[in-house]
């Protein structure tokens, strides 16, 4: 998460423009190695072992690494190594400004120095989840003095699966509180019970387009039904492996109401509302969430 989180650090300090951003981010994405791949590569895993592995993170809400372990495919030190062999996500996206003469090097050092201080992580060089959700929770206290723990899960959990499911390369924009909305196409999920949740994406058709094909693993040439079946489906999964940790990690049970869209309205939303652009290469994406 530090490379996602740095984008938007760097935005707020209007050290890049979105569209350079955007250029950073698209690059960084043919940069990465994924852990499975180095794993395959380094004989550690077979490419049925990495395919399961990477199925089994569709139905519960953990890393690779995590689920390698259980599945006796990886051993936590063989993690360990895998992680210390990676090219640090952050470190790639700054050195893509440079390359792109956006930042001097001098600048870069500078914006990490602080980045780690405001952001008050003492490593930069590993990651956790307890790190990723002060990550998180520093963000939402950009538009809310106060941040509810179902909302801090909620949201960590929705920015892990857009990682998994549609790519790592995008920049979350700084959250907007508001109680109205312009959307465009937009769809939409309710979650009852104990903890009530109203979750949306809205997005144009275009940005749809690519979200479905990103997701479905297609190209899709035309904005129709499977493009909107995919969108709502990524909405979906991503509302049950919440209510399953709800389920294991709270005890409490909810239920899904089935996803459903909204197009070309203005939105009243509650007092509380988060609204998120998300950037990716392909567009924006805004996470709406009432939590």
């Amino acid at each position: 998460m530090y490379a996602q989180f740095f984008g938007s650090y760097l935005l707020s300090r209007e050290a890049a423009t979105p569209e350079q951003m955007k250029e950073a981010i698209a690059k960084l994405s043919n940069a990465r190695i994924k852990l499975g791949t180095l794993a395959m590569h380094k004989g550690l895993m077979t490419a049925e072992e990495v395919d399961e592995v990477c199925y089994l993170q569709t139905r519960e809400d953990k890393r690779f690494g995590e689920i390698a372990v259980e599945r006796d495919y990886l051993t936590d030190a063989q993690v360990s190594d895998l992680l210390k062999s990676q090219n640090p996500d952050y470190l790639l996206l700054g050195q893509n400004l440079v390359d792109m003469d956006v930042l001097t090097n001098a600048e870069l050092e500078e914006l990490l120095l602080a980045y780690q201080k405001d952001s008050e992580i003492s490593d930069m060089n590993v990651e956790s989840t307890e790190k990723a959700s002060q990550l998180i929770r520093k963000f939402l206290e950009k538009s809310h003095k106060g941040v509810s723990e179902n909302a801090l899960m909620y949201i960590n959990l929705m920015f892990n699966n857009l990682v998994r499911f549609i790519g790592e390369d995008f920049t979350p924009m700084t959250p907007v509180a508001c109680t109205e909305y312009p959307i465009n196409y937009c769809v939409t999920q309710k979650v009852t019970g104990p903890v009530s949740c109203v979750s949306r994406l809205d997005m144009t058709e275009d940005v749809a387009l690519k979200f479905a094909s990103r997701y479905a693993k297609m190209d899709f040439d035309q904005f129709d039904e499977y493009v909107r079946a995919s969108v709502e489906d990524f909405l979906n999964l991503h509302n049950g492996l919440f209510s399953v940790n709800m389920s294991n990690e709270k005890s409490i049970e909810l239920t899904l109401e089935p996803p459903m869209a909204e197009e070309g309205d203005t939105l009243t939303l509650p007092a509380g509302s988060y609204v998120i652009p998300v950037v990716y290469p392909f567009g924006t994406v805004h996470l709406i969430v009432s939590v």
